[in-house]
């Protein structure tokens, strides 16, 4: 297929999931391109996700990473749509063939929130506390510091989950900061939970970009907003997310961060119950970000990361 190099077009579709998140995310990237290229016309197409679809099940039960991009992957496809905007903690390392992450702009927060009905920080919730989470990443953590949690199913957008708290389904839920904040909604924060109690999803707080590898044009014009720190810090991760084999139904959770030349970044692997928890750190180079990621989730795997993961895998494929 060739290359659409020179073709310069006077209107985009960007698709999207149709929540008040995703919603967001798609409107910043359209009114920054808008910035960039007054001129073009760039409209928004909401795509429903199986992800969408089954809020009465786990992500972990159902397949994990995939359920939130994969329709959007086929419009683009299709060519429905020229460019799609993900949460990149939804997308899997293994992307269709024509396709590609070509811009990860500046990453907010990175840190999960906790958001409880009494003001309570993690520390201060009453033994047995119902803590609302859908992510096995969170739930090993939090039982790992707290085994006297109850962990409980939360699924559905950021408004119900804030209802649900609210209505005293639960004493506490944990959501990633990063939408909280892109939402307004940093009053409803009761504490931000440090890395060393929960570490965060591989590429959390960070939004992605997807399009087509032969459109020049698109990927010219989004390059403008392409934040290379960022962008090297999620490389990382999701090398190491890659290495393992991970996705939703595995507690994994990686952290990297750019300081001049150096990349640093912590991972972690956690048995369900949260009573294993392998932490590793690793200190490398920037421009080996991919190399840095593999050695960390080598690391970990060389600790006993390798006998948790085949356990929950069911077979010792690692």
């Amino acid at each position: 297929m060739t290359a659409r190099i020179a073709t310069r077009r006077s209107s985009l579709v960007i698709g999207t999931r149709g929540s008040k998140l995703a919603l967001w995310q798609a409107e910043w990237v359209q009114a920054s391109l808008h910035v960039i290229a007054p001129d073009l016309s760039v409209t928004l197409r909401t795509i429903k996700t199986s992800g969408d679809k089954i809020l009465d099940v786990p992500l972990a039960a159902i397949g994990g990473k995939g359920l939130f991009v994969k329709e959007i992957e086929e419009a683009l496809l299709r060519e429905e749509i020229d460019l799609a905007v993900h949460s990149m903690k939804d997308v899997p390392t293994q992307l269709p063939e024509r396709l590609a992450i070509l811009c990860i702009p500046k990453r907010e927060n990175a840190h999960d929130a906790l958001i409880s009905r009494n003001a309570c920080t993690l520390a201060d919730l009453p033994a047995g506390a119902r803590i609302g989470t859908s992510s096995l990443r969170r739930q090993a953590q939090l039982l790992h510091y707290r085994p006297d949690f109850r962990i409980q199913m939360l699924r559905g957008n950021l408004d119900t989950r804030l209802r649900k708290v609210r209505d005293g389904d639960y004493e506490a839920i944990v959501l990633a900061a990063a939408g909280l904040t892109r939402l307004g909604w940093q009053n409803e924060v009761t504490e931000y939970l440090p890395y060393a109690i929960s570490l965060p999803a591989i590429g959390q707080g960070a939004i992605g970009i997807e399009g087509r590898r032969d459109d020049t044009f698109v990927g010219m014009l989004v390059q403008k907003l392409d934040h290379q720190e960022t962008h090297t810090a999620v490389a990382a991760e999701r090398a190491l997310l890659e290495r393992l084999e991970g996705g939703c139904q595995v507690p994994i959770a990686a952290h990297a961060t750019i300081q001049g030349e150096t990349l640093l970044m912590e991972g972690l692997v956690a048995s369900v119950d949260g009573r294993q928890v392998l932490r590793e750190t690793i200190e490398g180079q920037a421009s080996e970000a991919e190399y840095v990621g593999r050695q960390l989730a080598e690391r970990l795997l060389d600790r006993g990361g390798q006998a948790i993961l085949s356990q929950i895998y069911g077979k010792g494929r690692l």
